[in-house]
C-alpha cells in the first residue's frame, strides 16, 4: 500500500505545486487505486508517474471548491482512452458532486466507454462498505463549504502459521500446513490430533489513513484520524497564522501537527500548501511541526510513501 501525492498545493496551481489531488494505490491488496479530490492539471500529473487510469476504481471528493474538482471532467474523458473503456467508475463527494459531472460532460459533448457511477454523501457523515471488507468513514468538517474528512480502514488479515511451534511433529510442508492454517483439525499419521487454531497467530488489525479535507480545527477530525498509521492534514498556513487561518477555514502547520500528537498517529503528511511559501520557508512550516510531532513530513507533488 502506497500514498502517492499528485497535487499539495492550496487554491491555484504553481511552478511548484499542482492542486488538490493524490491516489491510495492499493495494487497488491486490491488491485486498483482510489483518487482523493480531482484538482485542474490532475491527468496531466498522472502522466508523470506509472499510474494507469483504468485502475483508478474510486474518486473520493472532500468539497466542491474547484481547486479540489476541476481536473475532474478531463480526467473522465481521457480514461475512457486510457484503459478504463469498460471499466467501471465510482464518484463519492458531496451533494451537488453529481449535477456538476452531468453537466461538465453534457455541455462539453464527452461521451464515456464505461459507467460512472455517482454517490452523493451524507452531510451528517456515515461509513462505506467497499469491496473485500475495506470501510470509508466520513465526516464534516469545518470549512466555508460542507468539505469532508475520510478515514479508510484495511480489514483485519488472518494470523500467519505459527511454522516455529510444529516443528516438533515434522510435518513436511504441504496440504497438512494449508489446512491447519484454515483452523482445521488433522490427525497425523501417527494419530496425534492437531486443532490448526491452535497453531495460528492472532489476526493483525489494517491500516488505517485519514485524509483531511480543507477544514479550521474541529473535533471530527481527531475522531478520523485516531490512532491511524498515517494523517493526510491540510497546512495552508505557517506557525502563528491562526487568525489568517480561522478567517478563511484553514489550518496551520502548527494545529495539524497538534492533532497528529493528541490522535496519536504515526506519521502526518501535511499538503495543500499556499504558494506564498516556497524553499526555506516550506522547512520551516515543517520545522514548526515536527517540534510538535516529530514524524511530519510536508508533502511535494509527485512524491510517494510507503504504509
Amino acid at each position: 500500500m502506497e500514498i502517492l501525492f499528485l497535487g499539495t498545493g492550496a487554491g491555484v496551481p504553481s511552478k511548484s505545486r499542482n492542486v488538490s489531488s493524490l491516489v491510495l494505490k492499493l495494487l497488491n491488496e486490491l488491485n486498483e487505486t482510489w483518487l482523493f479530490d480531482c484538482g485542474e492539471g490532475t491527468q496531466h500529473q498522472i502522466l508523470k508517474t506509472t499510474l494507469k487510469p483504468g485502475k483508478v476504481k474510486n474518486i473520493f471528493i472532500t468539497h466542491m471548491h474547484g481547486d479540489h474538482i476541476f481536473g475532474l471532467p478531463g480526467f473522465l474523458s481521457s480514461r475512457s482512452f486510457q484503459g478504463g473503456d469498460n471499466q467501471p467508475i465510482t464518484i463519492y463527494g458531496p451533494p451537488g458532486i453529481e449535477q456538476y459531472i452531468n453537466a461538465s460532460l453534457k455541455y462539453s459533448k464527452s461521451n464515456l466507454l464505461y459507467k460512472v457511477n455517482i454517490v452523493e454523501l451524507d452531510p451528517k457523515g456515515g461509513e462505506l462498505q467497499l469491496n473485500k471488507g475495506w470501510k470509508v468513514k466520513y465526516l464534516p468538517l469545518q470549512h466555508n463549504v460542507l468539505s469532508f474528512g475520510y478515514r479508510i480502514e484495511e480489514p483485519k488479515s488472518d494470523g500467519v502459521l505459527l511454522v516455529e511451534k510444529l516443528k516438533e511433529y515434522n510435518i513436511p510442508n504441504g496440504p497438512i500446513f494449508g489446512k491447519l492454517k484454515n483452523g482445521e483439525t488433522v490427525t497425523l499419521e501417527d494419530g496425534t490430533e492437531l486443532d490448526g487454531k491452535d497453531f495460528v497467530g492472532e489476526a493483525q488489525p489494517g491500516k488505517v489513513i485519514a485524509i483531511i479535507g480543507d477544514t479550521r480545527p474541529n473535533a471530527n477530525i481527531g475522531k478520523l484520524a485516531e490512532e491511524a498509521d498515517v494523517l493526510v492534514h491540510e497546512g495552508t498556513h505557517a506557525k502563528g497564522e491562526n487568525k489568517m487561518a480561522n478567517r478563511y477555514f484553514h489550518s496551520t502547520v502548527e494545529q495539524a501537527a497538534q492533532v497528529a500528537k493528541q490522535s496519536k498517529v504515526k506519521q502526518l503528511y501535511l499538503n495543500h500548501i499556499s504558494s506564498r511559501y516556497l524553499g526555506a520557508d516550506v522547512k520551516q512550516l515543517e520545522k514548526d511541526a515536527r517540534s510538535i510531532f516529530k514524524q511530519t513530513k510536508v508533502a511535494y507533488d509527485l512524491n510517494e510513501f510507503e504504509i
